[in-house]
């Protein structure tokens, strides 16, 4: 396959999703879901420095817009209306994160005294903490790409609005602990549980926005993330991270590669946090059958998890070459060179995704068009990866 076949057919999947969820042409109302937005704001982002062509710098900023004016308020059939925030309508354009932002689903939230019904959770609305960390890392790449701060402020204000909600301290303990799902008005917990991977991918994005705050000319007093990060770094504390989940197994890896940034822009101090997740990874790569996906047909399939699988190998790869081209950060870490040697026998397992999901026929099925948009993005995503894979 030729250097710029990826590229160009991310470019196709790209302008078809901006065309069916209303972002080109602008449609009413646009159909929006906060998990998807982050990986396509992303990557609008990556082919515009790819390619240089504005057009996807201006449907990136488009797309920030259209799900700050949509998920940032109550969702249509809500009794209530205006900025989940509460700010007037003038207040909460310019602090559209303030009162955090709806995941986008189809059925309103459960009420604080409804029972739980797991299969119908699914469906309804409220706020994924998971999902707010992938929209904050997009707004940071939009300051990244565009210089303009304001996104990576949005970004801080989200943090100061979901952690402040989803993380509390146990009771009769000095131990903190998060939700996993919260109301959209971030009142009442709706999955009191504590997802997996959720206290290190806040850790891990506090950091990268607090770095870039630093820089910011114009820093409101408030822009500090010191005891958000203090928090969650508690939680972090002694915790396993390892899974054979491919979604969260290729977040483990797409972490690595941002903390691996992030130790030589001299934002994090020292690789150890690198060593952690890389040992938590490789449990879930040896897992006993993992090919076996592979044999199972497209309508047994989800192909958005094996996607994140494919993104987390390609930021492995990244890895490798930041490593080599960094040798004075990391000469004196064997763990690392031995890690990296261990996971490259992995690396077909992502060129294998790809290629079946790629398949027309593949994308036909069921499966594929039920979780349409969001399979579309992470193909893309897995395709051209530095706009969500890379911080500068």
């Amino acid at each position: 396959m030729k250097k710029e076949e990826p590229t160009y057919a991310a470019q196709k999947i790209m302008t078809r999703f901006a065309l069916l969820t209303g972002l080109l042409p602008a449609e009413q109302p646009p159909r929006r879901y906060l998990w998807t937005d982050a990986y396509a704001v992303c990557n609008f982002l990556g082919l515009y420095l790819e390619t240089k062509d504005v057009k996807y710098k201006d449907l990136a900023l488009q797309l920030i817009d259209q799900v700050h004016n949509k998920l940032g308020r109550y969702r249509e059939g809500d009794t209530r209306t205006g900025w989940i925030s509460g700010l007037s309508d003038r207040e909460g354009k310019e602090h559209p994160t303030a009162g955090g932002l709806r995941i986008g689903k189809t059925m309103n939230e459960r009420g604080p005294d409804e029972p739980m019904d797991e299969c119908q959770e699914w469906s309804r609305d409220g706020q994924y903490y998971h999902y707010l960390t992938k929209w904050m890392h997009a707004l940071n790449r939009a300051t990244a790409v565009t210089g303009d701060f304001a996104y990576n402020r949005w970004a801080m204000e989200l943090v100061k609005a979901a952690h402040a909600r989803f993380v509390y301290r146990v009771p009769g303990t000095d131990l903190r602990q998060m939700y996993w799902k919260m109301s959209t008005d971030l009142s009442y917990p709706l999955v009191p549980s504590m997802g997996h991977h959720d206290p290190l991918d806040g850790l891990v994005t506090y950091i990268q926005l607090q770095g870039t705050a630093e820089k910011d000319p114009e820093r409101p007093r408030s822009a500090d993330l010191t005891e958000e990060i203090g928090d969650i770094a508690t939680i972090c504390e002694g915790r396993d991270w390892q899974t054979d989940d491919l979604l969260g197994l290729g977040g483990l890896l797409s972490d690595a590669f941002r903390v691996a940034q992030l130790f030589v822009m001299g934002i994090v101090e020292g690789p150890g946090l690198l060593r952690v997740i890389l040992d938590a990874s490789l449990s879930g790569l040896k897992y006993p059958g993992r090919e076996n996906i592979f044999h199972a047909p497209a309508r047994y399939r989800l192909a958005f998890r094996e996607l994140g699988l494919s993104i987390g190998l390609h930021a492995l790869k990244k890895l490798d070459a930041l490593i080599g081209g960094n040798q004075n950060f990391f000469r004196d870490d064997r763990d690392i060179a031995v890690f990296l040697k261990t996971h490259w026998k992995y690396m077909s397992i992502g060129e294998k995704i790809e290629a079946f999901w790629l398949d027309g026929q593949h994308q036909g099925s069921p499966a594929w068009k039920e979780h349409r948009d969001i399979n579309m993005v992470m193909l893309a995503t897995s395709l051209a990866p530095d706009g969500f894979l890379t911080l500068r």
